[in-house]
């Protein structure tokens, strides 16, 4: 759902994910009865790139029924609406990653699973930890989540061009689906999200930019969280991966959370900095393809995303 890290709803957050994201403006429908709206649908504007090859994707996001309109099919017919107008339009494939309420439905819709990404966890201060997991359904502590002491990400991604010349040399142009990412991208994800307090660890060698970490802490429960959404180094720069996971991990925080397969050093020195894939912790991804000429691929394997892609915000 759109929303900060509390879940508050404000126009500037809306005007940021839906009309200033650099990939295009959302497609939003709505539903109406009796002269009011009744029904909302938006599906977000994405763009991968495949063997340099770019694809224009939309993910499905946020949806909200009026309560006394609920269960008369709103949902599904401002799906199929969009569905059409994708079909019409520039869309290659959608995606998204539904809980298990919503899956069946997508699925009836046509989507196909893509599998369960799994999330690999680092927890940083054992006893803190296990003293609090039990706890992890119930509310969050009050207060903020615990500071940091990372800088914004903001800081660390003023410098475009050293952003660029380090997604440039970190990049892997393969026949896997990956974000399209850019400077100007990473800086509109972890920058100007309003509410959404990102940080970033960088390393940097006789001044060169050398590899960025960025995520955000939040409660998950008792639990104070580091959603850890990229860590980008140079290709085969294994002991600067394992560098900046090690630093995010000192935060301060209880564990943290990452997927990291769109960033392939990173993503293999994960286990040697201590972070597993544990059952249980995963998320869905399904999709479905739009252009008749695009083949959807729904193995895994032929997607290379990190959790930034990934997480609902």
């Amino acid at each position: 759902m759109a929303g900060g890290p509390t879940g508050e709803r404000t126009a500037d957050f809306f005007g940021w994910k839906h009309e200033r994201n650099p990939f295009g403006p959302s497609l939003a429908l709505v539903a109406e009865a009796d002269g009011r709206i009744v029904g909302f649908r938006t599906f977000m504007r994405w763009r991968f790139v495949r063997n340099g090859r770019p694809l224009h994707a939309v993910r499905a996001v946020d949806t909200a029924t009026h309560p006394q309109f609920q269960g008369r099919g709103i949902f599904t017919r401002l799906t199929r609406h969009a569905l059409e107008r994708a079909v019409d339009g520039d869309i290659d494939l959608i995606f998204n990653t539904p809980n298990n309420q919503s899956l069946p439905g997508y699925l009836k819709m046509g989507w196909s699973a893509v599998g369960e990404v799994p999330i690999a966890l680092r927890v940083a201060r054992p006893l803190h930890f296990a003293r609090r997991l039990r706890r992890r359904s119930g509310p969050p502590p009050p207060g903020p989540v615990p500071d940091t002491h990372l800088p914004p990400a903001a800081v660390e991604l003023e410098d475009a061009s050293a952003v660029q010349t380090l997604l440039d040399r970190a990049g892997q142009p393969d026949d896997r689906l990956r974000t399209d990412r850019d400077a100007a991208y990473l800086r509109w994800r972890y920058a100007e999200a309003p509410g959404l307090d990102y940080r970033a660890v960088a390393h940097r060698v006789n001044g060169q930019l050398r590899g960025i970490a960025i995520g955000r802490p939040r409660w998950r429960g008792a639990l104070a969280e580091f959603t850890l959404s990229e860590v980008i180094v140079d290709i085969g720069d294994h002991a600067t991966a394992r560098r900046l996971l090690s630093k995010v991990a000192a935060c301060g925080v209880d564990h943290v959370a990452t997927h990291l397969e769109g960033w392939p050093t990173a993503d293999r020195s994960r286990r040697r900095a201590g972070y597993l894939a544990l059952p249980g912790q995963s998320m869905m991804l399904v999709a479905r393809s739009v252009a008749p000429d695009v083949e959807l691929r729904t193995s895994r394997s032929d997607w290379a995303l990190s959790l930034g892609d990934l997480e609902v915000f």
